[in-house]
């Protein structure tokens, strides 16, 4: 099944901590592209390509923190029976880390 992932909602790339202090004044895409770049996380084009093959779906929003040490990327999708998860995978590798589903505030 040909699959073609958009990115019509937020795209927010939240700024990336090093030793507990703010990068400089970079905007924070910036600092996501200098990390890939420098060979640190893997590009969003690559993390959402695994997570297809996994968890397929259509993604609403990705943001990508430092969280425990490493840089994550979260992504919330709506699955194809309609739940909306939140999966966590790792900047660097691409590895899942974490899928939570979101609860209906309803």
């Amino acid at each position: 099944m040909k699959r073609t992932v958009f990115l019509a909602s937020v795209l927010t790339l939240l700024p990336l901590f090093a030793a507990g202090q703010p990068p400089a004044v970079a905007p924070d895409f910036e600092i996501a592209r200098d990390a890939v770049e420098r060979g640190d996380i893997l590009p969003l084009a690559e993390i959402l390509n695994r997570l297809a093959r996994v968890h397929p779906g259509r993604v609403v929003e990705v943001e990508l923190e430092y969280s425990k040490g490493i840089l994550v990327y979260e992504v919330e999708l709506v699955t194809e029976d309609g739940r909306l998860i939140e999966v966590d995978m790792n900047a660097a590798t691409g590895d899942i880390l974490g899928v939570e589903e979101e609860e209906d505030d309803d």
